[in-house]
């Protein structure tokens, strides 16, 4: 087994190597005099577990290095809220200490909206991966592989808000509302589903603007060939 699981290391490009070390030493720096234990498994346990699964799923299904970025910056951005269990992200208090304003009354926000920023980088940052795996596995071409993507973002936007709410009732016992990070709003899930959607959009965008000659700046981790 261990020479398999170094097999499979040694396979990786050194980019990818380091993506995985990184997102693991983030995964502990989050866990540092962690404010909600009780909750940190929950929110870190599946990053973790992908991590170390990392090496033998992008030896089975390889990836460039480009489109493994896009998903290392998407768990990353999620590895950084899931400290304060998203909920409690203290960027107001960030804010207010460098300029003195916080973000909410500039914005007007009533809640914090750090979780809608993940779920917009879970759009924006993996239609690119999604498409990739859709020409590459899928033989489908670019066009339909953008369209595959996009749809791929709105079933998977979907069944996290299932999986949230199934695991909230079933594990998170009394901190379930803490751990949901639904902060009243009825609407939630539905504002999550939204901000991921929008994501996506700009992101195909962009990767057609990019395709068609007409570029409009780097595109969010464009596909390209390995690194």
């Amino acid at each position: 087994m261990l020479s398999g699981a170094v097999a499979a290391w040694n396979s990786l490009p050194v980019a990818q190597r380091r993506m995985i070390v990184t997102l693991l030493v983030a995964i502990g720096l989050a866990n540092i005099a962690q404010p909600f234990p009780e909750l940190a498994p929950l929110q870190h346990g599946p990053t973790v577990l992908l991590a170390l699964a990392a090496p033998w799923i992008l030896r089975r299904w390889p990836l460039s290095s480009r489109s493994a970025g896009c998903i290392w910056l998407f768990l990353l951005v999620h590895t950084f809220g899931a400290r304060w269990i998203y909920s409690y992200v203290p960027y107001d208090d960030w804010a207010r200490a460098l300029s003195g304003h916080d973000i909410s009354s500039l914005f007007g926000l009533q809640r914090n909206g750090y979780d809608r920023l993940v779920h917009f980088a879970f759009g924006a940052l993996l239609t690119a991966p999604l498409a990739e795996i859709a020409r590459r596995r899928g033989g489908l071409r670019q066009v339909w592989s953008l369209a595959f993507a996009f749809a791929a973002i709105g079933l998977g936007s979907a069944l996290y808000e299932i999986f949230e709410w199934l695991l909230t009732v079933i594990a998170a016992g009394e901190t379930a509302d803490y751990y949901n990070g639904q902060q009243g709003d009825v609407w939630d899930p539905q504002k999550d589903m939204a901000a991921a959607q929008i994501g996506s959009t700009i992101a195909l965008i962009a990767l057609l603007r990019r395709r068609s000659g007409n570029p409009i700046g780097e595109a969010p981790c464009p596909e390209g060939p390995e690194q």
